[in-house]
């Protein structure tokens, strides 16, 4: 809050709470009247007209057209997700149709998009979750096919039986019998261990002891690293589901607004970007409209939490939708569902 915000009056936040939540639910301008008649005080409208007007010199509210209501500013709505919302925690049937739903899924990403769907299915707006890192995986197997005199095939096998192939260039030819000796040293050494550990161990490998290691083994860490390295960046990925459920929002109408939005789905970059700062927080997060540093996001709103595994957060899931959404409801729909995701995920790490 401004220094300005912070000499605010118990009065004058009782009526932004009330106005929030008025135009939440109806989408209109909301009058001193309209408020008088919902805020269970005995005061005139002429004295609610004030507090509205003290409200918009801190920039909380605005009026959208002369002589009309008032809707809340961005930082009318962060005012009142900090400290004014009241949840609407999900009751436990709910939670039981969201584990039910999510409990069908036979392998990670099915699990992933089933999640999405139903984070897009429940709000009727978009559905998103963030990968989890690949440092969570686990190291099972590597086998290298020579393609060329400097290119080779790297199958990495991870559990649950998840297949990687990626092609490797290297500065000399190997013979077959180098490559398996490779592969042996390899597995032998790194079977059962996470991405994220080995890594680290490479890496240290390649630092400590490339001076009087034998050179297969030595190349044989270098072409590791750069299949563990490409495996990790490569899932820096997002499931989304229900994009065009934000074509049904009034506030979203706009034509031209609609497909720079669907264009950044498309790209993922910025969305990933926001996925990931989110990460970082490790609690539920909601970015609403330009707090997002992205002018085509200033429509939306996007509310996350984080999933964990082992106790550890690995990825983010949530809901993107317009800036009049529903927060008492959706908050609480999104953290119940990474909770849930978590727990099924535990099952294949």
């Amino acid at each position: 809050m401004t220094s300005n915000q912070t000499n605010i009056s118990e009065r004058a936040l009782r009526f932004l709470k009330l106005l929030v939540e008025l135009y939440l639910q109806d989408g209109q301008p909301i009058g001193s009247r309209t408020l008088a008649k919902n805020s269970g005080l005995t005061l005139s409208p002429a004295t609610i007209r004030n507090v509205l007007a003290d409200l918009e010199d801190m920039g909380l509210v605005a009026s959208p057209h002369t002589s009309a209501g008032r809707i809340p500013t961005i930082n009318g709505y962060r005012l009142f997700l900090d400290c004014l919302i009241t949840l609407k925690p999900l009751q436990a049937q709910e939670i039981e149709n969201i584990r039910g739903q999510l409990g069908n899924s036979d392998e990670p990403n099915h699990l992933i998009q089933a999640t999405s769907q139903l984070l897009s299915a429940i709000t009727h707006m978009a559905g998103v979750v963030r990968l989890p890192r690949r440092e969570r995986v686990i190291y099972q197997q590597i086998e290298f096919l020579r393609l060329s005199k400097d290119r080779i095939l790297a199958i990495l096998v991870t559990q649950n039986d998840e297949v990687h192939n990626r092609i490797i260039h290297t500065k000399m030819a190997y013979e077959a019998a180098e490559l398996e000796q490779a592969a042996n040293y390899l597995n032998s050494k790194f079977f059962g261990h996470t991405l994220e550990s080995v890594r680290i161990e490479l890496l240290q490998e390649l630092q400590n002891t490339q001076n009087n290691m034998d050179q297969i083994m030595a190349r044989a860490l270098e072409m590791a690293n750069q299949v563990i390295i490409s495996s990790s960046n490569a899932d820096d990925d997002y499931a989304i589901a229900g994009q065009t459920n934000l074509m049904d929002f009034d506030e979203l109408a706009d034509l031209e607004q609609l497909k720079q939005l669907f264009q950044v789905f498309i790209e993922k970059r910025q969305i990933l970007h926001l996925l990931d700062k989110c990460l970082e927080a490790e609690t539920t997060q909601v970015f609403i409209g330009g707090e997002s540093g992205s002018p085509v996001l200033n429509g939306v709103s996007l509310v996350t939490a984080p999933y964990t595994l082992d106790n550890r957060v690995v990825g983010v899931l949530g809901v993107i939708g317009p800036t009049r959404m529903a927060y008492e409801r959706v908050i609480p729909i999104v953290d119940v569902t990474a909770r849930i995701l978590g727990t099924a995920l535990n099952q294949y790490y």
